[in-house]
């Protein structure tokens, strides 16, 4: 599949979760995420009001995390957060679902959680990434969030945060783009940490895929493209995705 830098670029989400991130690293990851040109900087929830000034008139946008990364949060505390997220500048939330509640088959309950939150997003005109933590859940429980998120309206299905005991597949992520409504984008998180990996995503039809390595992967995309490099940006700290 034929592909130009910016079709690659754009399905970065740039990665900036790791607790142990300092502040100085996070200003610096937010401007290689403007010098690579990516889709989105996820961002530590206390540092979103800093990179939405940063990533300001560009189209890199900011994104942060909702119920992270255990997703076991109160439906109640999760809009609280996605309230505040939104009026701090965020574009786009990912949010976790409540897996206890979906290994224990409360679908109402999981239903009425994903809706709650898109439609807050959507009323602010931004966008809702849900993720599923797949390692933790048979293909069923992957099947049915998939339905659902259809029917809540949500943007993305995500595979993973990056913190469980596994990351995305590509077996799952054929599963998701198979079972997800064509509306439905699909994200791969955990574990594509090359750009050959990247490819395959996007071969399988993922729009987004989290990482940490941005600047790797895109270098090697240039590289190939026959692209100057992206000369004068720290690479970043790799970890999380």
């Amino acid at each position: 599949m034929p592909y130009t830098y910016a079709d690659v670029a754009k399905m970065i989400d740039h990665s900036l979760l790791q607790p142990n991130t300092t502040a100085a690293e996070l200003e610096a990851g937010c401007k290689l995420a403007l010098a690579y040109d990516c889709a989105s900087v996820c961002i530590l929830p206390y540092y979103l009001t800093r990179a939405a000034q940063l990533l300001g008139g560009s189209s890199v946008v900011p994104t942060t995390t909702i119920g992270f990364p255990h997703g076991g949060h109160t439906t109640t505390a999760k809009v609280a957060e996605a309230r505040l997220a939104l009026a701090d500048g965020a574009c786009e939330l990912d949010m976790v679902v409540n897996i206890s509640q979906v290994l224990s088959g409360e679908w109402d309950y999981v239903r009425r959680e994903i809706k709650e939150l898109v439609d807050l997003a959507h009323a602010h005109d931004s966008r809702v990434k849900v993720i599923f933590e797949n390692c933790y859940l048979k293909d069923e429980h992957k099947i049915r969030l998939c339905e659902i998120c259809g029917e809540a309206g949500a943007d993305w299905v995500k595979t993973s945060t990056g913190y469980g005991t596994g990351g995305a597949t590509l077996d799952d992520l054929r599963l998701m783009r198979r079972h997800a409504p064509a509306a439905v984008q699909v994200k791969a998180a955990g574990g594509v940490r090359d750009f050959d990996t990247l490819l395959q995503v996007r071969e399988i039809g993922a729009t987004r895929c989290g990482a940490s390595r941005t600047a790797e992967i895109l270098d090697e995309a240039r590289r190939r493209l026959k692209l100057p490099p992206i000369a004068g940006v720290a690479p970043g700290k790799a970890g999380g995705y």
